[in-house]
């Protein structure tokens, strides 16, 4: 199989067509020399280190290898996966779990109740790991007999079974994966798939023979490094990849969908699960006053910005959460662009005067910093909302820093305004609130959207509320959030994939951290 390399498209290959100079488009998408059904897709960096307890590796990569004990779907339903069962105390201080039988890792390693204690000991009762309520609030691990495993937690944890489906840290190794100190070796699991190749240019993958559920119709399963989207877009047109997507994947821009179904490729999409806001630094006196945070508010155009900059593929919105999100609340009224009143609420304020405005002789002048690496399109985001804010006297300025910068300075308050993404299915609606507004917890690379103490018990009852009384409880919260201005929802994004004719059936998955691969027909 030829791998294209970094080296390859720096030198040039974004034209339609450049891929196939390299030999790729001699080989027909779905067979190999042997005749073997093979799928390629692109991935936008190398898969990396695929151990499923560190924070390296593709998600989606990690997620086809590492099976988990249950299953996210839509909506946040709870599946069994690796669990057969489970049972959840009535007061959620505890999930027992009936492990699935005849389970073995791809190295004939027995998935057991001695495997999964093994795997969560490596993780689950360490501090690095504490932001996962099921780590925060462990208790012990109880080993019942050689098939059931019982978690108790010191309090109740109504997120257990959403943290268990999670992709990392929660997914499940081969003991036998290790070196003599115990450190990783390689990614041996019990998944639909298993390693075949690995290296910097790409992963190639074929079906576990033996996996205990719907095994893979494809013979393998080839993801091609693309760093570059425009070289993606070439190599789909010219037929030498079959689909791309995916946030984390390989991302497909709603210009870039718009080019490409203008040139006859099929661009699926689906409801996004997250939600970009901008973010009101707490910390400074100009945002703790409500009037700021309302006229700010109302000088965005959110619906132009999701006709023209999102290309139609985005929600308006002024919900924190999309629908799709479990407890995500009612629908709160999207406002209009109102310049006028946003004016007279920055006079009520004490921001007044001509031109630029200014209170006690400091004028209205507020940065945002701006990530293409952390937050895709949020230079063009940041044109917008300067151009708009302008009109009513606010001086807003850019300030374009890469990831690394933007998430030493978020968490560290050192900004005006922020862009921020909520963290998206399987992880809402209890990460966003417990970890980017909730102001008892310290910030993480994310940074905090919001901190007020006057929400946090709201939050608190929310995190923990049994289940009948949950969605009233993240209903008030959100009535919070909304009544105060605390934040500027934006837009929940749509899910872009792109595909050519080869595929005959396209499903996009539950969650961004997924191959579309359960849907896919040839």
């Amino acid at each position: 199989m030829n791998f294209i390399t970094r080296r390859t498209l720096l030198g040039g290959t974004a034209a339609l067509g450049g891929l196939a100079a390299l030999g790729l488009g001699n080989i027909p998408a779905f067979a190999d020399e042997a005749g073997n059904k093979v799928l390629r897709l692109p991935l936008a960096r190398a898969a990396g280190n695929l151990d499923p307890q560190r924070y390296v590796g593709i998600f989606a990569v990690q997620e086809l290898i590492f099976d988990p004990l249950v299953q996210y779907t839509r909506g946040g339903v709870i599946e069994p996966a690796l669990a057969e069962s489970w049972d959840l105390a009535e007061d959620e201080t505890s999930v027992t779990f009936h492990l699935r039988p005849d389970v073995t890792f791809t190295d004939g390693e027995k998935w057991n109740a001695a495997s999964m204690v093994w795997n969560l000991e490596r993780w689950l009762p360490k501090e690095d790991y504490n932001w996962l309520h099921i780590s925060n609030n462990l208790d012990r691990i109880e080993t019942v007999d050689d098939m059931t495993v019982a978690i108790h937690f010191t309090k109740p944890t109504p997120t257990a079974l959403t943290e268990f489906t999670y992709v990392r840290p929660v997914r499940f190794l081969s003991p036998k994966a290790v070196d003599a100190d115990g450190t990783y070796a390689e990614p041996v699991g019990t998944g639909p798939w298993k390693i075949e190749k690995d290296a910097p240019e790409g992963t190639e993958l074929v079906p576990n023979e033996n996996y205990w559920g719907t095994r893979p119709q494809l013979d393998k399963l080839s993801l091609v490094v693309i760093p570059d989207a425009r070289s993606r877009m070439s190599a789909l047109q010219a037929g030498d990849i079959d689909a791309m997507g995916g946030a984390f994947i390989a991302p497909v821009a709603p210009q870039e969908a718009t080019t490409l179904k203008a040139n006859g490729i099929t661009v699926v999409t689906d409801t996004g699960t997250d939600t970009m806001l901008l973010g009101f630094n707490p910390r400074i006196e100009l945002f703790k006053d409500v009037k700021v945070r309302h006229a700010f508010n109302l000088l965005i155009d959110r619906e132009g910005i999701g006709a023209v900059l999102m290309k139609g593929f985005a929600t308006p919105t002024m919900n924190l959460y999309p629908e799709v999100i479990a407890y995500s609340g009612k629908r709160y009224d999207v406002p209009k662009r109102d310049v006028e009143a946003a004016k007279a609420l920055l006079e009520e304020a004490g921001w007044t005067g001509d031109g630029i405005r200014s209170r006690d002789g400091k004028p209205l002048k507020v940065e945002l910093v701006v990530s293409e690496d952390a937050v895709p399109n949020s230079r063009a985001l940041g044109e917008v909302l300067q151009a708009g804010f302008a009109e009513a006297g606010i001086d807003l300025s850019l300030r374009n820093v890469d990831h690394a910068a933007r998430h030493g300075d978020i968490p560290e308050f050192k900004y005006d305004l922020s862009l921020f993404v909520t963290n998206g299915a399987p992880y809402d609606p209890y990460n966003t609130l417990g970890l980017m507004i909730l102001s008892t917890i310290q910030p993480g690379t994310d940074g905090k959207i919001f901190e007020d103490p006057e929400v946090d018990p709201l939050i608190e009852a929310a995190l923990n509320a049994p289940e009948g009384e949950r969605e009233a409880a993240f209903q008030a919260v959100l009535d919070w959030l909304h009544d105060n201005w605390a934040m500027a929802p934006l837009y929940h994004a749509q899910r872009i994939w792109a595909h050519n004719d080869r595929i005959k059936a396209f499903e996009i998955p539950a969650t961004e951290y997924e191959m579309p691969l359960k849907g896919l027909a040839l």
